[in-house]
């Protein structure tokens, strides 16, 4: 980036974000986001079964646990939102300074989340409300930055789709490790806490490095006016962002399900299905579907829209959950056909919802003639994080309900289908009311490039009459 003087005494950023980014902005990108799911994926995955299989939390109590520590975290998203939005480094920017300080300490607590000494149930459950809460205040102000990074490296709707792929690569990268040699060893009766807490302190090794990496290549590129933005100019972007609250609201309900599913799905493979090793043949089969819809997504984008194929994405995911729910246990085949299903649907909501926020940022900058990407990416993860709240406490709440025995071992038919329900009712369900809020979005890819278009002309207007102004200056 280069700057120039303005006329009035500010700093015009002259921006490099219409054109490709980098390969290595690209990569670093990716590696951010698999740093984050390094904490996030491993809770997602495995905190529940840590609660009631390790520590011996019951599934209420952890259920209950799970929906008050991460409507905090929604809580928290926002201010760590407010918090980007008035910070600007003059060489890092707004964003990378957070991933670069507050990396280490999101890492450790992650160790902390998953190592919960033998101090009776009350001081256990104590130690688990206070580091879960720890960690996702933590993981707050590192991921709200991260995923506004994206909107500030370019605003080429098919360069954001090459980012929200990278990113989710870099997702499902950790999600297939833990997947293919972690679940595995998830085995009813096994001293699982020695495990859990090697691989945290491992996780926060390697996590440390690719974010280091992530900081030091991508990097922004986009036009930034008002480096620092206040209350009044953060909450006036939101406003009338019809695009922006119905993709809230759709997100909600979608994250309520897919975290159903990941609560609850390690559950579904070994005590439904009594096939364990399936979790691992899934995460295999993750990563092939992974890079080909991450290779396919930019050309898919370009002829159907974001719109049409996150409605396409939220109907698989409905299927899938459908076959999930009433797939015999003896046909394992069937049930494992519903839950790769699912993921694909899941996964390419994952891919696009980035790249959509993206876009609400340009549309609330052509509303107002104000960029916060802090405050909009933060008004997206609220509410996602309240949709991971509540699916995490449905999928837990299934199992209370089911009577499931903390500690694994023979569970009753009303466990199992308890279980069926977290891992396949629900997420239909919350799949089809997410489509249909989808059904209004507005802001189609067409209409986003006329925005672009108008913001940029609007920035070289003003651009030509500060220059004209400074000229009038000198003559005089």
């Amino acid at each position: 980036m280069t700057s120039q003087k303005q006329a009035d005494g500010s700093t015009q950023v002259a921006s490099k974000g219409s054109g490709p980014l980098p390969k290595i902005s690209i990569l670093g990108y990716g590696a951010g986001d698999a740093a984050n799911n390094l904490a996030f994926t491993t809770a997602t995955m495995f905190l529940l079964l840590y609660y009631t299989d390790v520590v011996g939390i019951s599934a209420a109590a952890a259920g209950t646990l799970l929906l008050v520590v991460r409507i905090f975290d929604a809580f928290a998203d926002v201010f760590a939102g407010r918090m980007v939005d008035k910070t600007y480094h003059k060489k890092l920017g707004k964003f990378r300074p957070f991933i670069m300080f507050g990396s280490i300490p999101l890492l450790l607590l992650s160790v902390a989340t998953f190592s919960i000494p033998q101090i009776g149930q009350t001081g256990m459950l104590i130690w688990a409300y206070a580091s879960y809460t720890l960690l996702g205040l933590a993981y707050s102000f590192v991921n709200i930055p991260f995923g506004s990074l994206a909107g500030a490296m370019t605003q080429v709707s098919a360069e954001r789709a090459k980012l929200a792929s990278a990113r989710t690569i870099g997702a499902v990268a950790v999600g297939s490790f833990l997947g293919i040699f972690i679940a595995p060893l998830m085995k009813n009766g096994e001293n699982l806490q020695p495990l859990f807490t090697t691989l945290t302190i491992v996780f926060a090794v390697v996590g440390t490095g690719l974010y280091m990496f992530t900081v030091f290549t991508a990097k922004e590129r986009v036009v930034r006016e008002v480096p620092k933005v206040s209350l009044k100019q953060s909450v006036s972007t939101l406003k009338g962002n019809k695009p922006l609250l119905l993709l809230c609201i759709s997100s909600f309900l979608f994250l309520t399900g897919q975290l159903a599913i990941s609560s609850i799905q390690i559950y579904y493979f070994r005590d439904v299905l009594d096939s364990l090793p399936l979790y691992a043949v899934m995460s295999i089969v993750n990563i092939f579907l992974t890079f080909g819809l991450a290779a396919a997504l930019p050309r898919v984008v370009a002829l159907v829209g974001k719109k049409r194929l996150y409605l396409v994405a939220g109907l698989l995911m409905a299927a899938g959950g459908l076959i999930v729910f009433f797939a015999p246990a003896t046909m394992v085949w069937l049930a494992f056909t519903g839950v790769l299903i699912s993921q694909m649907g899941i996964m390419l909501v994952s891919m696009l919802v980035w790249a959509m926020e993206a876009d609400t940022v340009e549309y609330g900058e052509w509303r107002t003639g104000v960029r916060s990407e802090g405050i909009t990416y933060a008004l997206f993860s609220f509410t996602r994080k309240t949709g991971q709240a509540v699916g995490g406490a449905l999928a837990a709440y299934a199992l209370a309900w089911g009577g499931y025995a903390s500690g694994g071992g023979e569970q009753s038919a009303q466990a199992i289908l308890g279980i069926r329900a977290g891992s396949g009712l629900l997420p239909m369900v919350f799949a089809l009311l997410a489509i249909a809020v989808m059904i209004a979005y507005p802001l189609t890819d067409a209409k986003h490039k006329e925005i672009v278009a108008e913001i940029n002309a609007r920035r070289a207007n003003r651009l030509e009459n500060a220059l004209e102004a400074r000229d009038a200056d000198e003559k005089a």
